[in-house]
């Protein structure tokens, strides 16, 4: 199953907070490392810069964001967050998220992901299992690194063909949204 993993801009501000408002307080825990109250929640979106940094999301059929990866650039590493709603996992989506964020660093020769995440959060230590990351344990929190390789003309034309799916996905579910609309309000 491919999944189409659209990167966000500064305009999806508000659909990545309601994604993160739609997380039940325990997975907020997971997900930043503490119960975050909305107004906190949206501070945080609100200081995202979809310029330097680059946040994803897969949609689902009613164009509702039901997962993000941010990853944030700073120095020589960028660190990845990752969330899905409760009801879209198990589908692959976390994992189809790292992907595309392990692709994006890669591709902007950044040689290091980084996650920091509550031990205790086992699908992100799975993923982090999965692509041999090293992990280190304290204090109940995890910090996992994994060095990547460089860019290759191999690696942007994949990423090149990823967002071109992206893009031809959403523009798909634009339009099956958009008709189903006007044919409810016709009847």
């Amino acid at each position: 199953m491919s999944v189409a993993i659209h990167r966000l801009g500064d305009g999806a501000r508000a659909t990545v907070t309601a994604h993160f408002l739609a997380l039940p307080m325990k997975d907020r825990r997971m997900r930043f490392g503490t119960s975050l109250a909305p107004r906190v929640i949206a501070a945080y979106v609100d200081r995202i810069d979809f310029d330097r940094d680059a946040v994803f999301g897969v949609h689902d059929d009613r164009l509702v964001l039901v997962g993000v990866a941010h990853v944030a650039f700073e120095g020589n590493q960028a660190e990845l967050g990752l969330s899905v709603l409760p009801e879209h996992r198990g589908l692959g989506l976390g994992v189809a998220l790292f992907k595309r964020a392990l692709a994006h660093a890669r591709n902007r020769c950044t040689p290091r992901l980084f996650m920091h995440y509550v031990y205790g959060n086992a699908p992100i230590m799975r993923i982090a299992r999965r692509f041999g990351m090293d992990i280190v344990a304290s204090a109940g929190d995890a910090n996992a690194h994994l060095d990547l390789p460089p860019a290759s003309l191999k690696s942007v034309a994949a990423e090149l063909a990823t967002d071109t799916f992206a893009w031809h996905d959403r523009a798909l579910k634009s339009l099956v949204a958009a008709w189903k609309h006007r044919n409810y309000k016709e009847r």
